[in-house]
């Protein structure tokens, strides 16, 4: 197991100095954050990245995310431009030390909240979503927070018009095509691909969503069964969608080559608020995740997910640095524990 942080490049608030402090970290997780979806990263960007971490003593191994163009999604003839772009991206964060790259196949929108600080008794806030609250909304003319806003009203009306009769067949056979063109990249350079479930792993606004537990994973791994096809493991995401998390842990271990470790608490069928880390502070049993992860022999990279804003801290939702911290100390002492248990 290899524990990272999220690092949001030279305009994140936390300096890669302090993210470096957290015991047993072994480098961040992080992104080229300027260049439109779809477009080819210039390798300059992400060696000055590389360079970034090397100084400050962390690895640059995953990348979250190489965005997926829609109209890979939608799978238009325009798509074949925009896989080669990815395979030249590929190429280029391979000559740079990268192991594993994490994307996501949702149409449109990527996570959804509803409220980016609900208040908890202790006084900290966190994110949450109350389904009530989403499904109200008019998805032509959204404003919600969170949610990178990418489109004028008039693009995202045309997008979603775009969109207009996509099955979550059609969808699926479209992530399928997407893999089959990158594989061999990946097969060439040695980098993992790392699915992440939809985050809430339902259909959000009459679009198709496909990655959202086991049957979905189950699917993409028969029909792909390449070695550097794999999931980022988001026990938010799937605890969302109530999965059994420790049947997952254990079955796909060997597949998992990130983990997302964060907690949430239900307070509705579909409504929840994300917590502290710790396994009594939500519904999910974090440390028999871990148990599952270590005893299915996994050996991939693992974050600590969105923490709360704690202490004063004002940061960026669910990326603040002192909670996460507290995350990373928690999962770490859990792992060490679990690995203990197995010798």
């Amino acid at each position: 197991m290899k524990m990272t942080f999220r690092w949001y490049g030279e305009g994140d608030s936390i300096p890669l100095a302090y993210i470096r402090q957290i015991p047993n970290l072994s480098g961040v997780v992080t992104a080229v954050y300027d260049t439109p979806v779809g477009e080819v990263w210039e390798e300059q960007k992400i060696l000055r990245l590389k360079q970034l971490c090397d100084d400050a003593g962390l690895e640059m191994q995953v990348i979250e995310s190489v965005p997926v163009h829609e109209d890979i999604k939608l799978g238009l003839p325009t798509r074949e431009r925009y896989i080669q772009n990815y395979q030249t991206t590929l190429r280029a964060l391979a000559r740079a030390g990268v192991k594993c790259v994490c994307y996501n196949f949702m149409p449109v929108f990527d996570w959804l909240r509803t409220n980016l600080k609900t208040v908890a008794k202790d006084g900290s806030n966190s994110l949450s979503y109350e389904h009530a609250a989403l499904i109200k909304l008019d998805k032509n003319d959204l404003h919600l927070p969170g949610w990178d806003e990418s489109y004028s009203k008039e693009q995202l009306k045309g997008l979603l018009a775009r969109y207009e009769g996509m099955t979550h067949e059609k969808l699926f056979e479209n992530l399928v095509y997407f893999l089959q063109s990158i594989l061999p990249v990946c097969d060439e350079v040695g980098i993992d691909m790392a699915i992440h479930p939809d985050d809430p792993p339902w259909d959000m606004f009459g679009l198709p969503r496909i990655i959202t537990g086991e049957a979905g994973f189950d699917r993409l791994f028969k029909a792909l069964p390449n070695a550097h096809n794999g999931m980022t493991f988001c026990t938010g995401s799937l605890g969302a969608g109530r999965g059994d998390l420790v049947h997952l842990a254990q079955k796909y271990a060997s597949r998992i080559f990130f983990a997302h470790l964060r907690q949430i608490r239900w307070v509705g069928e579909r409504d929840f608020v994300e917590a502290g880390h710790f396994t009594g502070a939500g519904s999910l049993d974090i440390a028999a995740v871990v148990r599952a992860l270590v005893r299915g022999g996994f050996k991939g990279y693992v974050r600590p997910d969105h923490g709360r804003n704690i202490w004063g801290e004002d940061g960026k939702p669910g990326y603040g640095l002192y909670d996460r911290a507290l995350g990373a100390a928690y999962l770490n002492g859990l792992f060490e524990a679990m690995e203990q248990e197995e010798v």
